[in-house]
């Protein structure tokens, strides 16, 4: 991965390197995929993450074919569906095919689905898909600690990443310790709290916004960058997008990283891992 003179890269426990802040797809139209992602790269974002479930992925790899971008200075991630989970090398196949790329730099099982327990098995095909090239790196999304240790214990590669729903309110102390402590990255999906709840209101993160002359979105993706997760807060604006890009001109105080950190109150905006099946 040829690093971007804004991202700072995280290299993962295989040794791959990751653009720290990227974008996501997640709810974008698949009509206005190509516009929108096209947009991100010209902004100067590097890293793009969809998933075979948001039925963008055409999109996507359009907007890759005509960016003109060298491929090695792209990391794109894209996600195995649930109904999928024992079937996974199709669905890998698919996906491939449907953004037009010879790998991905990320494939990640999207959630346990922990009633149907078959997340065992579609790793185990991961990582067949893994040790074939096609993708440089594997991990999950959505992974408690208890499917984290069923995973560690019944196969051979340590997922890459733990992609989370991470957010001040809600950040998964547990989950990312058990994680790092095995050397698995954090990814924060819904990093800003999906406007469901008035994060950008907190004094934690007005104040620390005011102090830097920077808007609350960009001091919230700030915290994340500062506290170690990757993260890749999503916009169909170009506007937004290169304000949410704006993040390496300024630094929080450590003051300022504790008192946003103090505003996690278990506050989960979205599914619960185990009621997803």
């Amino acid at each position: 991965m040829v690093a971007n003179a804004n991202t700072p890269l995280l290299t993962l426990n295989n040794g791959t390197t990751i653009p720290q802040l990227g974008f996501g797809v997640f709810k974008v139209d698949p009509d206005e995929t190509t516009r929108i992602v096209t947009d991100a790269l010209e902004v100067g974002y590097r890293h793009i993450d969809t998933a075979a479930i948001y039925g963008n992925e055409e999109g996507v790899g359009q907007a890759i074919a005509s960016s003109g971008i060298p491929r090695d200075e792209l990391f794109i991630t894209t996600k195995l569906w649930n109904d999928r989970q024992t079937d996974a090398e199709a669905a890998f196949d698919e996906s491939l095919g449907k953004l037009g790329l010879d790998y991905v730099d990320l494939y990640l099982i999207h959630w346990p689905t922990p009633q149907k327990d078959t997340f065992v098995q579609a790793w185990k095909s991961l990582e067949k898909i893994y040790a074939s090239g096609r993708a440089k790196a594997i991990g999950v999304s959505n992974f408690l600690v208890p499917h984290l240790e069923k995973l560690l214990a019944n196969t051979d590669v340590v997922p890459a990443v733990n992609q989370i729903e991470l957010h001040p309110a809600h950040q998964q102390p547990e989950v990312t310790a058990f994680s790092r402590e095995h050397g698995i990255a954090i990814e924060a999906w819904g990093p800003l709290g999906q406007g469901k709840y008035p994060l950008f209101e907190t004094p934690e993160v007005s104040q620390a916004a005011e102090a830097h002359g920077k808007t609350p979105a960009q001091v919230v993706i700030r915290w994340h960058v500062q506290t170690g997760n990757i993260v890749f807060p999503k916009s169909n604006r170009r506007e937004r997008m290169a304000e949410n890009f704006d993040v390496f001109d300024f630094e929080l105080s450590s003051a300022e990283v504790a008192a946003i950190s103090s505003l996690e109150r278990e506050g989960r905006v979205s599914a619960h891992p185990d009621e997803v099946n």
